[in-house]
C-alpha cells in the first residue's frame, strides 16, 4: 500500500518492526509534493516516534488476525480477553491497550489483533454508549450551535458535549476519536 492509505490504528512493518500508527496527518505544503506526517510506536520496545512518508511510499501493512474476544477484567498491569468460540484466554498489557483501556467494561465484546499468534491491540467499536459522570449545568438560552463544554463520562474520559446534555444522561460516542455523536435513545 501506499502512505496515502495508513489510517490510525493499523500496523505497519517499519525497518523491520511492528509499528503501530497512533496519529497521522496528510500535508501538502504550498508547491512541494504531498507527504503523510505519522506518528509510530513501535510495538516490541514501547518506543514513539515521528517518521514523514512521501505520498507515493511503498508500506508494508503487517498482517493481522481478528478474532471477536470479550472483556473480562484487569488485574493491575494487564487485561484479559476471552474468545467467545474457543473460550481460550489472553491478556494483553497497559501499553499495548494504549487510550482504548479506558473503555473497557466487562462484557464488552471487541476484535483482538493478533500478529503470528501474539496479541498486540484491539479495535474498538465504531459507537459506544456511555453516561455522563459530572459537566456544568445548561446555560438559559443556550443554542446547539453554541460552543462545547467538556464533559467527563463514569469510565473517566472526558469528551466535548453540547450545551443542552446534563449530568446522569447517556450519549453515544466515537471511541476512537473521544468525539460525541448523539444522544442515547
Amino acid at each position: 500500500m501506499q502512505a496515502n492509505d495508513i489510517r490510525k490504528g493499523m500496523v505497519i512493518i517499519f525497518e523491520g518492526d511492528l509499528c503501530k500508527i497512533m496519529e497521522f496527518r496528510h500535508h501538502t505544503p504550498g508547491n512541494l509534493r504531498a507527504m503523510v506526517q505519522a506518528k509510530l510506536r513501535n510495538l516490541r520496545t514501547g518506543n514513539q516516534f515521528e517518521h514523514r512518508f512521501r505520498s507515493n511510499d511503498d508500506i508494508d501493512q503487517a498482517f493481522i488476525n481478528q478474532h471477536e474476544m470479550e472483556y473480562m477484567y484487569s488485574d493491575g498491569h494487564a487485561h484479559h480477553f476471552m474468545n467467545t468460540e474457543s473460550f481460550e484466554q489472553v491478556e494483553i498489557s497497559e501499553e499495548d491497550l494504549g487510550d482504548a483501556a479506558s473503555w473497557l467494561e466487562s462484557g464488552l465484546k471487541i476484535q483482538v489483533q493478533f500478529h503470528e499468534q501474539s496479541p498486540i491491540g484491539v479495535e474498538l467499536p465504531k459507537t459506544i454508549r456511555a453516561r455522563v459522570k459530572e459537566t456544568q449545568p445548561m446555560v438559559k438560552g443556550a443554542t446547539q450551535s453554541s460552543s462545547y463544554k467538556p464533559a467527563t463520562l463514569e469510565n473517566g474520559v472526558v469528551v466535548q458535549v453540547p450545551p443542552f446534555v446534563t449530568e446522569g444522561e447517556e450519549i453515544i460516542v466515537d471511541p476512537v476519536d473521544n468525539r460525541y455523536l448523539e444522544r442515547a435513545k
